[in-house]
């Protein structure tokens, strides 16, 4: 190897871990709500990846977290939008676009494309990012500050006055028409004063804002999900979500959904200021913020934020950061856009908020591959409008180095209001047992900050050891020591060289693990089983009617009618979602297994190398290697998982069942190789097909998909409003732009 290759290595890995840990944090987000990192730490690591990205253009992939449009077209099992942390603020984009490609969502909302593209804003987080915003806009420019409410997007579109369709984000090209729920909120007006002669309603016009819902109406809900024994909603944006994509008008009126716009759109608008056009919109009825003013320098604008970072405590509803917007919409029209984001706007997140608390116990949770993570159970503190209990504590390392002790006082923070998290404690200048009495005695006495990744962990090759070093050096113990067998079921705990994790190695008997293993089968993503969600699997897990992912389609109709909360309307969805999931195609039903570290991604790619089971089931370790991203240790996952007696029962049993072993013939042959060797980029909106959809034809013909615009481009797929910088390198490289007519004509003479 040369030193060129052993300097980028590490860089190289680099990019793969922060795709793995990028992907797993929007998966805990939105498909889980259970999310784990906050949207700073989210961007700072994504804008880590971008820049590794670009120094290694050869290893672009279209599924990596930068690449992602987003999308929440899901329903209320899932209860988040998908789409990346920092792109749920979502913003306007105007286009000639006027598509009605209309398509079905899983929960039969009809999806309607946007008459405007919906964009993400950039996010920034200190005065400096701000101020280097502000420089690049023109010389005394108005700019209009706003709350950035933290709810779920929505595009309202009145045509004479009545409002016809209410779209969700959606991937931001088409949206669920969720309008007979948005008609539930008081707020919204169902028909605008059309006889108001000084601003005349136009025959269309479109509000963009924030569905949302209040603290006290998710506190509410909350304690009524707690009763009834189901998950409670991780946030209040979470609950906005999930109720908006309920099917019953009269329970989403019932939770009491709130709305705040922020945007007009349309072709003869009245004003030429976005300030103004707010202003009016309030004179039609509808609902704008108080909030909004109008700055002429960095400091009006400092000076909005830090009023607000400390009064938006006091709202009725969840904020996350300030909006900034250019006042001029002609200026708005020049400065126009990048590839994901407008210029003429940026959003200014608030710094997490962080409190004091006293550390009472550390628990441990199992999760579905046998990691094993301790909990710390807090004295309850207020926290971003909740009370907060518990808080994740990674691993055995990161316990180490904070060197909890009993009754230490522990900094927590809370970003976006998502889980909390230990980000250090509170130490004293002497550390003696004194000193840490004095501490517990007076949590007041002016303390110091012990980061998390502030010391180095101690190096202690087990848990043993760790433990008899401790009792040796301190009449002060920590307040628990990791354990060294599964508290779920006893089995001696393990740790791969290379990984900070204990994990459980008793994959076929340890209860966590065996309802975990089936929430994820039974997932969106993979079997795509409606009716089966945590708390049903644990039920039927506890009734004896559930073992492992095999037991779901041996399910009767008797045994699911007669368990509490479900009744026989329940059972037979639930049994026909189940009978659904046998068309599951071999790629989905690979991820579902859940042999660890195959993800969605990665198990497409092998399923195209392997198309049956019966042929991934003796594959090598070189042969899978040989299969792109793909290293020794996912190849040797799936050996470990092969050679597993009990796996290949489980096989059989689904085989047996009905479901995809393998791949269709329709899904194995290319329909062509017109594209065979060609490198495109897509970018734009499009009329006829979506992005993904386009994408998915290019590679049906043999082409691949690449993000980035370099002389190896073959062309560029371009619908409106294309990216202006992929256009002007497009133009300096020679690089053809071809129309998505002539696109389809292309593929479709093939």
């Amino acid at each position: 190897m040369d030193l060129f290759s052993q300097i980028e290595a590490p860089e190289r890995e680099e990019i793969i871990a922060l795709r793995k840990e990028l992907e797993h944090a929007n998966y805990q987000y939105y498909v889980l709500n259970a999310p784990t990192m906050s949207d700073y730490e989210f961007d700072q690591k994504l804008r880590r990846l971008q820049d590794l990205e670009a120094l290694h253009p050869d290893m672009f992939d279209p599924k990596s977290p930068t690449q992602h449009v987003g999308s929440d077209l899901i329903n209320e099992d899932n209860v988040a939008e998908q789409h990346t942390p920092q792109q749920r603020e979502a913003d306007n984009v105007q286009s000639t676009s006027n598509a009605k490609h209309i398509t079905r969502s899983p929960k039969g909302f009809a999806q309607v494309a946007h008459k405007y593209p919906m964009l993400s804003l950039s996010n920034s987080y200190s005065r400096e990012e701000i101020a280097d915003w502000i420089g690049k806009l023109p010389a005394n420019v108005e700019i209009v500050c706003e709350l950035k409410f933290d709810g779920l997007s929505i595009s309202l579109w009145y045509e004479n006055g009545v409002l016809t369709k209410a779209l969700t984000r959606g991937d931001g090209v088409k949206g669920d028409n969720v309008v007979e729920n948005i008609k539930t909120i008081a707020a919204i007006p169902q028909r605008l004063p059309i006889s108001d002669t000084r601003y005349p309603i136009p025959d269309f016009v479109e509000l963009r804002g924030e569905v949302l819902l209040s603290w006290e109406s998710f506190e509410r809900l909350n304690k009524e999900r707690e009763a009834q024994g189901d998950a409670l909603f991780a946030n209040p944006r979470n609950a906005a979500s999930g109720t908006l994509k309920l099917q019953d008008p009269n329970e989403v009126a019932r939770r009491g959904l709130d709305c705040y716009l922020y945007y007009m759109l349309g072709e003869e608008l009245p004003a030429t200021k976005h300030y103004d056009r707010l202003q009016i919109a309030k004179q039609w009825g509808f609902p704008i913020s108080d909030a909004v003013k109008v700055c002429h320098s960095l400091e009006e604008v400092m000076a909005y934020i830090h009023y607000w970072d400390t009064e938006r405590k006091n709202l009725p509803v969840a904020t996350d950061g300030i909006v900034l917007k250019v006042n001029d919409l002609s200026t708005q029209e020049e400065l126009g856009y990048t590839a994901k984001s407008p210029r003429w706007a940026i959003a200014y997140k608030f710094p997490a908020e962080k409190q004091l608390t006293r550390l009472n116990a550390i628990t441990y949770q199992v999760g579905r591959t046998g990691v094993v993570t301790p909990v710390a159970n807090l004295e309850p503190v207020q926290l971003s409008g909740t009370m907060v209990q518990r808080a994740t504590l990674h691993n055995e390392d990161f316990i180490r180095q904070l060197d909890i002790r009993a009754g230490d006082m522990v900094w927590v923070e809370k970003g976006g209001e998502i889980i909390p998290k230990i980000i250090g404690k509170e130490i004293t200048p002497h550390d003696n047992e004194q000193n840490t009495k004095d501490n517990i005695d007076n949590p007041c006495a002016r303390p110091t900050l012990a980061l998390a990744d502030g010391k180095p962990s101690l190096p202690l090759s087990n848990v043993g050891e760790a433990e008899q070093l401790f009792k040796l050096s301190s009449k002060n113990p920590p307040l628990s020591f990791f354990p060294t067998h599964c508290p779920e079921c006893g089995t001696p705990l393990v740790r791969v060289e290379g990984e900070a994790a204990w994990r459980c190695p008793n994959e076929a008997s340890c209860p966590p693990q065996i309802k975990g293993k089936m929430e994820h089968f039974v997932s969106r993503k993979a079997m795509n089983i409606e009716g089966l969600g945590s708390e049903t699997i644990d039920l039927l897990y506890s009734q004896g009617l559930l073992h492992n992912i095999a037991d779901i389609y041996d399910l009767k109709l008797d045994d699911i009618a007669r368990q509490e909360r479900l009744g026989e309307k329940s059972a037979q969805n639930m049994l026909a979602g189940i009978e659904a999931s046998k068309q599951v195609p071999w790629t989905r039903v690979l991820f579902a297994l859940g042999i660890r570290m195959v993800g969605e991604t990665t198990a497409k790619k092998i399923a195209r190398r392997f198309p049956s089971i019966d042929q991934l089931q003796w594959a090598t370790v070189e042969q899978l290697t040989a299969i792109d991203d793909v290293g020794e240790q996912i190849a040797n996952n799936i050996i470990t998982y092969f050679n597993d007696l009990s796996n290949l029962e489980i096989i059989n049993r689904l085989r047996e069942a009905g479901v995809q072993m393998e791949s269709q013939e329709e899904e194995q042959a290319p329909q062509s190789d017109i594209l065979l060797g060609k490198s495109i980029v897509v970018s734009g909106v499009f009329s006829h097909h979506s992005r993904d959809e386009y994408k998915a034809m290019i590679e049906a013909h043999g082409g691949k998909n690449v993000g980035s615009v370099s002389k190896k481009t073959s062309f560029i797929l371009a619908g409106e409003n294309m990216g202006p910088e992929k256009r002007k390198k497009a133009e300096t490289l020679g690089v053809q732009l071809m129309t998505e007519e002539q696109f389809l004509e292309l593929i479709h003479n093939s």
